[in-house]
C-alpha cells in the first residue's frame, strides 16, 4: 500500500494495517547458557568444516571468566580429543599461564572456528563468517572483561580485518566493552622462538590488568 494512501486511511480514521511480523532471531542469539549454545554448535552444519572433522571443539572453561583466550581453529590433537590448545602449541600456553600464576581452569579458552580447517591450514573467510556468530554468542554469555586475541585470525575477527599481528600486537583496544589485547599464536612461538620474550611481555600486561595491579617486569621464563 502506498504512503500517500495509508495517509487518507488515518485521515477517513480507518486502521492501518498490521505491521509484518519481525523476523525470527537466529537461535545463537537467544541461546541463554553455554550448555544450549554448545548443543547448537555440536548441529551446526553452516559451512564445510564440519564434514570433514572428528569432533567440533566448542571451548572450555571458566563459564564466567573474567579472562577469555581466542585462537584460530583446532589442530589434529584438538579435532581428536574434542578440546581447545591439547597439542604442542596448547602445552605452550599452558606454560605461559603456568608463568603469569593464571590457572587455566579460571580463564574460558576457545577459537575462531569450531571445527578442523583439512590440513590444519587458515579457516578460509567464509568459515569465520559462518562460525562468528557462535564465538559472539560465547563472548555475550561469558562476558569476560578480557579478551587475548592468539594470533592473527583472532585479532582479524574481533578486533578489525585489517589488523597486522606484527604490528599490532601488545596494544590494547577497548571494543565493545571488551579490553582486547592481541598476540602472538603459541604455534607462532614453536616456529620462531624470538618471538617467546614479546608475547611474555604482552601477557604481563595482561596480567597487570586482569589482576588489578602492576606488575614487575621479569625476564623471559622458560616457556
Amino acid at each position: 500500500m502506498e504512503k500517500e494512501e495509508l495517509v487518507q486511511l488515518s485521515l477517513l480514521g480507518e486502521p492501518e494495517p498490521p505491521a509484518p511480523p519481525s523476523p525470527p532471531r537466529p537461535p545463537w542469539e537467544t541461546a541463554g547458557t553455554l550448555e544450549e549454545l554448545e548443543r547448537l554448535v555440536g548441529a551446526c552444519r553452516r559451512c564445510r568444516l564440519r564434514a570433514g572433522c572428528r569432533r567440533v571443539v566448542f571451548g572450555e572453561g571458566n563459564p564466567q571468566a573474567a579472562l577469555m583466550l581466542v585462537g584460530e581453529g583446532p589442530g589434529q590433537a584438538e579435532d581428536e580429543q574434542g578440546r581447545p590448545f591439547v597439542g604442542a602449541a596448547g602445552q605452550l600456553l599452558n606454560n605461559i599461564l603456568a608463568a603469569a600464576g593464571i590457572e587455566r581452569s579460571e580463564v574460558f579458552i576457545g577459537n575462531v572456528v569450531k571445527c578442523r580447517p583439512p590440513g590444519n591450514r587458515l579457516p578460509l573467510p567464509d568459515e569465520v563468517k559462518a562460525c562468528r556468530p557462535y564465538l559472539e554468542a560465547q563472548l555475550r554469555l561469558i562476558r569476560p572483561r578480557i579478551v587475548v586475541c592468539l594470533g592473527a585470525l583472532a585479532a582479524q575477527t574481533l578486533i578489525d580485518p585489517a589488523v597486522r599481528i606484527t604490528r599490532e600486537r601488545g596494544r590494547w583496544v577497548e571494543k565493545d566493552g571488551l579490553l582486547i589485547m592481541p598476540t602472538f599464536h603459541p604455534a607462532a612461538l614453536l616456529r620462531d622462538p624470538s618471538k617467546k620474550r614479546p608475547v611474555w611481555q604482552d601477557f604481563q600486561a595482561v596480567l597487570e590488568r586482569y589482576r588489578g595491579k602492576e606488575v614487575t617486569p621479569d625476564k623471559t621464563p622458560g616457556l
